[in-house]
């Protein structure tokens, strides 16, 4: 009897494990959209839809292989710069670059 509530928590575990890990994957996606959302949405369609306010800025959902960039988190850590003097540089800490990038990746599409 033991051996069989054992192997049904495990199952119970294998079944649980994977909703929870999505559960809180989607809450830092919610958590990096909404920080994003705040320091970028001025400028940027920061989600999966919608015009950029500002019509030189590129939705974020476009950034494509930019995204690939080995170093993009650091790059994020170290402020992010561009030839645009109208956006500020920002500075993230090594987790927010890294959920930045992470639902920045989640998001992209084809134009």
């Amino acid at each position: 009897m033991p051996g069989l509530i054992l192997r049904t928590l495990a199952a119970l575990a294998c079944l649980l494990l994977p909703l929870a890990a999505a559960q809180a994957r989607d809450a830092a996606q919610a958590r990096a959209k909404a920080m994003l959302e705040n320091l970028c949405g001025r400028c940027h369609a920061v989600g999966t839809t919608g015009n950029s306010p500002n019509p030189l800025a590129p939705p974020f959902r476009h950034f494509g292989e930019k995204l690939y960039d080995t170093d993009m988190v650091q790059r994020l850590q170290d402020g992010l710069t561009t030839v645009h003097k109208e956006m500020p540089t920002f500075r993230f800490s090594r987790e927010e670059a890294a959920a930045a990038v992470n639902y920045l990746r989640s998001i992209q599409k084809s134009r």
